[in-house]
Formats: structure tokens, C-alpha cells, sequence
């Protein structure tokens, strides 16, 4: 999947495949232009989570050189990070730029090298790099962290990031008082490990200190969002936030990869089976109302048929809803690239069950709000329709046309309709 925008005021044109994280990135670049006249250029961001990924920024490429031949095409992203030759090799590409030179504005000068891209393991700043907002969305992101020091077996993105880095809470604290002063009432926050927050700062605050450090600092902020964690790290500080505190989301995205201990260990996840079922039930009888997510990986190597059904019963064991799934991806370089593969087949096939099963658990859960008034973010109105998000991250579209994007407002649900929820504003 990936977002383009394009702005003819001397920001450039920015293709984002990938992460939260590079949608943030690319909103630094984009303002790159406001120092550069960058209208002529366009940047692919790209990612390496998949080899699916780096195929549709590939062709991407050829596509923009054929719709815009006179322009700059800039790629840059954990792709390009960690195979920049294989890119800068090909026709269509100018220039190459890593992870961290990307967000200097100095990296897109007309005299830059071709090719600027530096030992990513070496780098030792903070992921402290802000934006203002995110032009054309409702929610904000704010970088808390940067960067990875685990090594799953079939994860490529530490070469891409580089070793984990946090921003210290002062800055985080001073980031969100801007966007919430520039109008945002919802702030995500993003990174590649989340829960390893503080380990590298003074007195290694945990993520849970943070949240609640940013929570009481700015009282004015209505809603905070986590992006994808690892259960099996949630401090007791973050679980008493997700307990009691209201204005933290009741929506988790969880990062368990599978349901089978086997499969856990050969991934060399931290987490069991069991520990992923105890902490959704911990949750749920203190938040009722949580709604999880998860990242699912189906067919990784030596993924037996009964290892399968361990994952894709997992979605009901744990009340998953909101699903992520992969159809395993070797990616060179990884200790699972050397392991047993599955058929590409069955890696597929069993990726649609595990997306049929998600898509019912999504319906099951639609349903159930229906009759309920819900506080809902609007993402976006217009003449045709608003369309909007629930706290447990649900879609719905609302009657009314004549609300402005960002408002949080009251809807009744009247109904729904496939995976989104449909509702007039509560009287």
C-alpha cells in the first residue's frame, strides 16, 4: 500500500510505502521544500518489511518516470537503506538517500552526492526529528523512538533503522503541545519498537512514564493512540494507563507474528502463546471495551499445517480484530532465509484464511456497536459523505456532511454495513 502527495508550492511529490513511522518521515521531508524548491522532485519512500513492498515501489518508480520524464526521482526508505546500489542501479533513479540523511533538507541540494548512504548502525542520535502536523489528516504522529535491538529471525527492518534510539520525554512533551496547539486532538505514537522507550536515555524511563508524563502535561490533548507494541514488554505503568486512564485509547496493536510456540521460538519472538492470550484477557477485564490488533505472518518456514491452525485459532483465543497479515517474505541476510521454506501456495492460502477469519472477527465486532452512541474523530467531510473513527479505531460513516475534519463528535450507530459502521450525529 502506499499514499502520494503531491503540492505545487515547492514541496516535493512523496510516494510512502511502509510504516506509520515513514508516513511521519515523509511529512519532514515534504516540508524539506519549505526551505528547497523541491516541486520538480519526487521521493519514493520505500519499505523492506516485504519483497511484495519493494516490488510496488519499483514500479512506482517506472510509473512516475513515465508520467513526470523531467523530473528528480529521489528513493530513499529501509529499502534503500539496506540495498542502495540495487536501486541506484536502476534507469529511472537520480539520486539515493538512507534513513538518516533523509531527514536533513541538505541531503536534496541540486550538488548532493548521487549516493548518500551511511553505516546506519553507527548512527547514535535521537529520533528527535519534528514536524508541525500531517497535511491532509486528522490525527497527528509523533516519533517517540527510532530503530530496533532485537533480531527476529525474518525481520531485515534493523538495517534499515538502525540500533533502538528514543527522543527524550521533554522534547515528546513540547511536540505534542504544538500539535495540539495547531489543532490536533489525537496524536499516534510511532516508532519500530516502541516498548524499548527510555532503555537509552537518563534514568531509562519506561514507555509507561512517558505516556503518563505526556498525559498530565498536556491535559488539553483528548486522545492518545499507541501503534504496534510487544505485549510481553508493557510496564506496569502503561498497563495501569490502559486500565484506567480514558483518554489513552482503548486499541492496541499488538506485534505477535503466530500462535504456535514452535514457531514463536524459531521466529525468536519474546513472547509465548500463552503469554499473548494472558495479556488480552489481563486487559480485557480491566478495559472492556479494549479492542486488539494484531501483525499475523503466515507460512513462515517449517510451518506445519497443525502449527497453522495454532495461529489462526489464536485470532478467537486472544479477541483479535483488526488484522495485519503477511504471507511469509524471505528476506536475504535473515536466519529464516536459511530455514525450510513453505510452498508459496499454502503461504498464501493460508493468509486468506487468517484474512477471512479477521474480516469476520471485524463484522462480529461492527455489529455490536450498533444502538450505541460512540465519540467519533472526523477524518473527512465533504458534500458526498463524512467518514470518521471510533476510540476502538472502527470506521464510520455518519449522515451529516457539514463537520469539519478533526472535530470529535457524538454519533449515534444506526447501522452497519460490511466492516464500517454507519450513524447520524447523537441529539
Amino acid at each position: 500500500m502506499s499514499v502520494s502527495d503531491h503540492n505545487p508550492t515547492g514541496r516535493p511529490e512523496i510516494i510512502t510505502f511502509g510504516c506509520r513511522l515513514n508516513t511521519y518521515e515523509s511529512e519532514v521531508m515534504r516540508r524539506h521544500g519549505d526551505e528547497l524548491d523541491l516541486d520538480d522532485t519526487i521521493i519514493i519512500n520505500t519499505c523492506a518489511v516485504t519483497a511484495e513492498a519493494e516490488r510496488q515501489a519499483r514500479q512506482a518508480i517506472r510509473k512516475a518516470r513515465r508520467q513526470r520524464p523531467d523530473a528528480r526521482i529521489v528513493v530513499t526508505g529501509c529499502a534503500a537503506q539496506i540495498k542502495p546500489s540495487a536501486w541506484a542501479d536502476m534507469a529511472e533513479v537520480d539520486q539515493v538517500i538512507g534513513n538518516t540523511e533523509k531527514m536533513s533538507a541538505k541531503a536534496f541540494v541540486d550538488d548532493a552526492p548521487a549516493l548518500q548512504v551511511n553505516d546506519i548502525m553507527s548512527v547514535e542520535d535521537t529520533a528527535g526529528h519534528l514536524v508541525e502536523g500531517l497535511e491532509g489528516r486528522a490525527r497527528a504522529f509523533l516519533q517517540v523512538q527510532q530503530g530496533c535491538d532485537h533480531r527476529c529471525t525474518f525481520c531485515i527492518i534493523p538495517f534499515g533503522r538502525g540500533p533502538s534510539r528514543s527522543v527524550p520525554l521533554g522534547v515528546i512533551v513540547d511536540q505534542a503541545r504544538k500539535l495540539v496547539a495547531n489543532g490536533y486532538r489525537e496524536i499516534v505514537l510511532t516508532g519500530v519498537d516502541i516498548t524499548s522507550f527510555g532503555t537509552d536515555l537518563p534514568g531509562t524511563p519506561s514507555l509507561g512514564e512517558m505516556v503518563r508524563r505526556l498525559l498530565n502535561s498536556v491535559p488539553e490533548l483528548d486522545r492518545l493512540r499507541i501503534s504496534s507494541i510487544d505485549a510481553v514488554e508493557v510496564d506496569d505503568e502503561l498497563f495501569d494507563l490502559i486500565a484506567h486512564e480514558p483518554r489513552l485509547m482503548p486499541h492496541l496493536h499488538l506485534s505477535l507474528q503466530a500462535g504456535d510456540d514452535m514457531i514463536l521460538k524459531r521466529m525468536k519472538r519474546r513472547h509465548s502463546r500463552a503469554d499473548a492470550v494472558e495479556f488480552c484477557a489481563r486487559v480485557r477485564a480491566v478495559r472492556p471495551d479494549i479492542v486488539f490488533g494484531a501483525d499475523l505472518i503466515a507460512g513462515f518456514p517449517t510451518e506445519t499445517d497443525e502449527m497453522f491452525e495454532n495461529s489462526l485459532a489464536l485470532i478467537e483465543d486472544c479477541g483479535l480484530t483488526w488484522l495485519h497479515v503477511f504471507p511469509y517474505s524471505m528476506r536475504e541476510g535473515t536466519p529464516a532465509a536459511q530455514m525450510p521454506p513453505v510452498p508459496g501456495p499454502v503461504r498464501k492460502e493460508r493468509a486468506a484464511q487468517l484474512r477471512a477469519a479477521g474480516e469476520q472477527a471485524v463484522e462480529k465486532y461492527v455489529r455490536s456497536l450498533v444502538g450505541q452512541s460512540l465519540k467519533v474523530l472526523v477524518e473527512k467531510s465533504d458534500d458526498d459523505k463524512t467518514v470518521g473513527r471510533t476510540e476502538g479505531f472502527a470506521t464510520v460513516h455518519v449522515a451529516e456532511t457539514d463537520l469539519t475534519s478533526g472535530d470529535i463528535v457524538s454519533v449515534l450507530i444506526t447501522g452497519c454495513e460490511g466492516s464500517y459502521l454507519t450513524g447520524k450525529i447523537a441529539q
